[in-house]
């Protein structure tokens, strides 16, 4: 027998019985994305309070938002690369004590630079835990458990995010905003004990391929500059500052598609996306995202500011969207068990865009329950899209390309989220100006809730384009002739 083959056979022994059952592992992951949901979400209900500290406008602080999703944007193309390096289980668990670390610094700021710098250290931390708990996920979950593994992790996720919006608020109403980050402390470090004493070690089947530091360079700059220079755009800075930015980092990522086409590891693979269901996955998914990375941002500026509303309410309000979420977890399996992937993107998709359209027509004399009721739906909709997308993305990618697939795939997601934000922000501003307001009315608002709402409409186009069988096997959906 050769060596490989018994490598293989001892990767395989190695593999079966060492894992305990995919729903403790899902969990686990879904704890650490837990810490990632809450932090964000109790930071967004805590937006206008801290610019009031910060003396600085309520759209200036999206950078707060996009500092860290730009940390992510950077290092996640790398997280795969580095975990086959260095070994899932211990960069999982390493990104922890980044990201604790990095909370700790944010607390003990006093100025929106030095929060800007905590909350990039901050991502650093957060880049490796979700793209790495999704890593744990993939190499070790059956392909038939795949769709119910992702369900499992959302539980926790959810949960973060459902108790971030009102803890957010009842810390900025009755205590200081630095308690944001102290509550990290905690169940940082119950992640931490979790992640050593359930997550198996994982054995990689082969020699990590060399590092891309050209590629890795170009993607950063990119990235980078992209990011930073619509966040510019979004603020009172000289537009001409914003344009070389964005044309640097739009040259570096050309420069980089040029790397990649030569190179035999390159940093972000290209080449997955000859992958039908990858592509599609990631075109359709990066439009939807754009929408769900304005969305924490506006709402909580909508809600107080637009609205009138307190921390404390508006915290209340932003909470039905993590039950509609968690809701989600009962709909999910037979969705797709009864009508297909297809059928749930294509439709669910257009709902999805629709009931975020909705939020436009807010008005402070609403009821309270007919608002919540309507961000239940957003909820709904919303993770039952990112489900179907985080799970068919994967469906025919090779087992051995899982790691550069995943890195792949995270970069897009976060780079997409970040794009949101700025978006966000700079359409409030450009609506401020034509209305000549200093402070952002429910108006300009509702013009930015509506344009992203739009360009999530859009993924509509991308959703046919599937197969009708797509995903029919981790589905179990029996696809009929004739089936649209």
């Amino acid at each position: 027998m050769s060596a490989l083959s018994e490598e293989k056979l001892d990767s395989t022994a190695a593999r079966q019985p060492a894992y305990p059952d995919y729903r403790i592992i899902s969990l686990i992951v879904g704890c650490a994305i837990f810490l990632e949901q809450m932090d964000g979400t109790v930071l967004a209900t805590a937006l206008p309070t801290m610019a009031r500290d910060f003396s600085v406008t309520a759209p200036a602080m999206s950078v707060a938002v996009t500092s860290y999703l730009l940390a992510l944007a950077i290092l996640i193309p790398v997280s795969g690369a580095i975990a086959d390096r260095f070994g899932t289980k211990r960069v999982f668990n390493s990104s922890m004590v980044v990201f604790i670390i990095g909370s700790i610094l944010c607390s003990l700021t006093h100025s929106l630079s030095a929060m800007v710098a905590a909350r990039l250290l901050q991502g650093a931390g957060g880049a490796m835990m979700a793209p790495v708990g999704r890593l744990v996920i993939l190499r070790t979950v059956e392909r038939r458990h795949l769709v119910s593994s992702m369900m499992w992790t959302l539980i926790p996720a959810v949960l973060g995010t459902m108790a971030g919006p009102p803890l957010g608020g009842f810390i900025v109403q009755y205590l200081d905003w630095r308690w944001i980050f102290y509550i990290n402390l905690p169940i940082g470090v119950l992640g931490f004990w979790l992640v050593r004493r359930y997550i198996p070690i994982i054995h990689n089947t082969g020699q990590p391929a060399p590092f891309d530091w050209l590629g890795f360079m170009l993607c950063s700059v990119g990235l980078g500059c992209l990011l930073f220079g619509m966040e510019s755009f979004g603020e009172n800075t000289d537009p001409r500052n914003a344009f070389l930015l964005v044309t640097v980092g739009a040259a570096a990522c050309v420069a980089y598609v040029r790397h990649a086409r030569q190179h035999t590891h390159p940093a972000v693979d290209l080449t997955l996306l000859r992958i039908d269901s990858f592509r599609l996955s990631v075109i359709s998914g990066s439009l939807m995202r754009i929408t769900t990375g304005a969305q924490p941002f506006l709402l909580p500026l909508l809600l107080q500011i637009g609205l009138g509303f307190s921390a404390l309410r508006s915290g209340q309000l932003i909470l039905a969207i993590s039950v509609g979420a968690l809701l989600a977890r009962v709909l999910m399996t037979r969705l797709l068990r009864g009508i297909g992937f297809r059928r749930v993107m294509v439709y669910n998709g257009v709902m999805a865009a629709l009931s975020y359209a909705v939020c436009a027509f807010f008005r402070a004399d609403w009821p309270f329950w007919l608002m919540f009721g309507l961000l239940v739906c957003c909820g709904i909709t919303m993770s039952v899209q990112f489900t179907a997308y985080n799970t068919i993305a994967y469906e025919a990618v090779p087992t051995e390309r899982m790691s550069a697939a995943n890195s792949f795939y995270s970069t897009l997601q976060q780079l997409m989220l970040s794009i949101g934000v700025c978006s966000g922000a700079l359409i409030l501003k450009i609506a401020m100006a034509v209305s000549h307001n200093v402070e952002p009315s429910r108006l300009n608002f509702s013009a930015a809730f509506l344009i992203v709402a739009l360009v999530s409409l859009s993924s509509t186009y991308w959703h046919r384009a599937f197969a009708h069988d797509a995903g029919h096997e981790l589905s179990g959906h029996r696809h009929r002739t004739g089936d649209h």
